[in-house]
């Protein structure tokens, strides 16, 4: 499947940007490192950063940026 999809909470829908502006923009059914997860593609949404990385869709709500805000690695999507 090429095409990003939501997952089933609040904070797995496409759109969803938490509280350290990160947008959720999908995924696409690869496996996440989390028990039964999917990793979801996240886009920081900071000035001048851009960054896109894999998160767990239990971490979706609290992720910080890898590249800007000292977050932890992001996982491949």
């Amino acid at each position: 499947m090429n095409v990003y999809q939501s997952g089933g909470t609040n904070t797995t829908q496409i759109g969803y940007t938490n509280k350290n502006h990160q947008l959720n923009t999908g995924h696409k059914n690869a496996s996440g490192t989390d028990h039964r997860q999917v990793v979801y593609r996240m886009l920081c949404l900071n000035i001048h950063c851009g960054h896109f990385y894999g998160a767990n869709g239990t971490d979706v709500f609290q992720r910080k940026c890898p590249a800007c805000q000292g977050g932890t690695d992001g996982i491949a999507f």
